[in-house]
């Protein structure tokens, strides 16, 4: 009897722990950690983690993959499938079997090596090119130098700007689906995976709401995307210009890259001494142009970009 009376009291027991937890515990403490946020295109780190990592640069990796021939479907969560699909794509091109996605991984995932080939139109062809506006929110069509076709475009939040500059599609795919929408056409950004793409967002349309990229209308990049080949320049400015709103004043060489480079690379083609691209890309051109600037405005001609050269640019006071 006294048994059965100390069973009693135990089912009793875990019965009320079931029903009524202890006191402290919320429902938010009670429920699983929600999945951490990765939207960023600079080009971040990923890796197995708990809660997962989730986002805009997780659907990136796997629709990569996917279109690569690796078995993967892509939902955005970087989950011990994606891993795995990481992990063979590495040891494929003698990297680090880790599952990590690193700045190396990404490069080899983008074909980044592409970037670097000078891609121009075919020849006998109409000359393609775009403009975009970040401040009227509109993408502009030119053949030769005749504008043919005007969008409305989302573009990048004040915390997440899309790049300005002179840039050329590197990439073009069909599949890449989730928060791209139905076609991609990556930039030759050097700092991040930037785009024009479609959007599962099409309210996001005519604001600055993205993370760096260019959306549009699925509709509408689905008209764009033939009529875009691979070398296509596109120009991305505020009201015409290619202007910094801030300046960093680091000290710029040969291999530097970045929004700064940029700017200083317009403010040289205003003076008429940069010929090349605006392309962000601090190369041997552009290391020539500065030693030039320098050479003319008294300056020590290092090739160097310091606050000097900045200050006589005119880029800080």
């Amino acid at each position: 009897m006294l048994l059965t009376r100390k069973f009693l009291l135990i089912l009793l027991t875990m019965f009320t722990i079931i029903i009524f937890p202890a006191e402290g515990l919320s429902s938010e403490e009670m429920a699983p950690e929600s999945s951490v946020r990765v939207d960023r295109h600079d080009f971040p780190t990923l890796y197995l983690a708990e809660p997962e990592l989730q986002g805009d640069a997780v659907w990136m990796v796997e629709a990569r993959l996917a279109e690569l021939g690796y078995e993967i479907e892509p939902n955005g969560i970087y989950n011990e499938a994606a891993c795995d699909a990481v992990k063979i794509f590495q040891i494929a091109n003698n990297l680090k079997a880790d599952g990590k996605v690193t700045r190396e991984v990404w490069g080899k995932l983008i074909n980044e090596d592409a970037d670097e080939l000078c891609l121009t139109q075919p020849e006998g062809q109409p000359k393609i090119r775009i403009e975009i506006d970040l401040v009227k929110h509109t993408l502009t069509v030119f053949s030769d130098n005749q504008p043919i076709k005007k969008f409305p475009v989302g573009t990048g939040q004040s915390a997440t700007p899309s790049p300005l500059g002179e840039w050329k599609i590197v990439q073009k795919s069909t599949k890449i689906g989730g928060p791209y929408g139905t076609r991609w056409m990556r930039l030759s950004v050097p700092w991040g995976t930037y785009g024009i793409h479609g959007t599962n967002q099409p309210g996001s349309i005519g604001w600055s709401s993205s993370h760096g990229c260019i959306r549009m209308r699925n509709k509408d990049v689905e008209a764009l995307y033939p009529l875009i080949p691979i070398g296509t320049p596109v120009k991305i400015m505020k009201s015409g210009q290619i202007i910094p709103e801030y300046f960093k004043t680091r000290t710029l060489q040969e291999k530097s890259y970045g929004q700064d480079v940029v700017y200083l690379q317009s403010r040289l083609k205003e003076k008429g001494i940069m010929f090349d691209n605006v392309d962000g890309r601090y190369g041997i051109m552009t290391e020539l142009a500065v030693k030039y600037y320098q050479k003319w405005h008294g300056l020590n001609p290092t090739g160097k970009a310091d606050t000097e050269t900045y200050r006589s640019l005119g880029l800080i006071k």
